[in-house]
C-alpha cells in the first residue's frame, strides 16, 4: 500500500495540472485613433462611448457619443450598453480614464471593447450640448 500511494498521489497532482483554467473575461483592445477612425467608417453596428464627466461631455464630444463617466461603471450592468457583444469605442481626454472603463466593461463582460485614446487627439468634428 504504501509503494501505490505516491503513484496515486502523482496520478491526481497530473490530472489536477490539466484542468482548465476559469475562464477570464475577454481584455479589451487598444487601437489608434486612425484604426478607430476607420472601423467607424466601415462598421454599422457600434457605440462610440465617452467616459468623461458630464461637463467635460457638454462641452465637446464625439458626434453620436453616449456618455457613461469612468467613475459610474461599476459592477452592475449599463442600461446604455445592454449588448454585450456589441463594438464598443471608449475614449476620454487623454486616454488614462478611457483604459480604466475599458478594463471594467471587460470585467462585467462585454467582449467587443475597444479603446482609442482622448478626444484631444481626435482629428474630426466636435459637437457640444
Amino acid at each position: 500500500m504504501k509503494r501505490k500511494l505516491p503513484l496515486l498521489l502523482l496520478m491526481v497532482l497530473s490530472l489536477t495540472a490539466c484542468a482548465s483554467p476559469a475562464l477570464e473575461p475577454v481584455p479589451y483592445r487598444q487601437v489608434s485613433m486612425q484604426d478607430a477612425i476607420q472601423m467607424m467608417k466601415t462598421k454599422t453596428d457600434y457605440v462610440i462611448l465617452d467616459v468623461r464627466t458630464p461637463s467635460e461631455y457638454a462641452q465637446g464630444h464625439i458626434p453620436g457619443a453616449i456618455l457613461v463617466p469612468n467613475e459610474t461603471i461599476g459592477t452592475a450592468n449599463i442600461p446604455q450598453l445592454p449588448r454585450k457583444d456589441q463594438l464598443i469605442l471608449v475614449y476620454c481626454r487623454s486616454g488614462n480614464r478611457s483604459k480604466q472603463a475599458s478594463e471594467k466593461l471587460a470585467q462585467l463582460g462585454y467582449t467587443n471593447v475597444v479603446e482609442f485614446g482622448g478626444i484631444n487627439q481626435w482629428p474630426g468634428e466636435i459637437v457640444t450640448d
